[in-house]
């Protein structure tokens, strides 16, 4: 079951990342309306930072989605393929 969730939120950050480039965003763009660094966002992205709830309602606010829809988005990528380090 761990090792399952682990796959899912990683899933959930490397979706994350898919849905940024698709509507033409920058790392900086993100973190700034974040209000965090490039570097902490893009720690976030790469795994090293654990994403909260509180960004992931943020980041689905700039990205105009509901989080639903980030948590069940479907990438061309399957989940057992995503390396994220951390």
């Amino acid at each position: 079951m761990e090792q399952n969730l682990d796959q899912r939120v990683k899933k959930v950050v490397s979706d994350i990342k898919i849905i940024r480039e698709q509507k033409g965003y920058k790392q900086v763009y993100l973190a700034d309306k974040l209000k965090i660094s490039q570097h902490a966002y893009s720690k976030i992205e790469l795994g090293h930072t654990s994403l909260t709830v509180e960004r992931l309602f943020a980041i689905a606010q700039i990205f105009e989605m509901d989080v639903i829809d980030i948590v069940k988005y479907r990438s061309p990528v399957p989940a057992e393929d995503i390396k994220v380090t951390g």
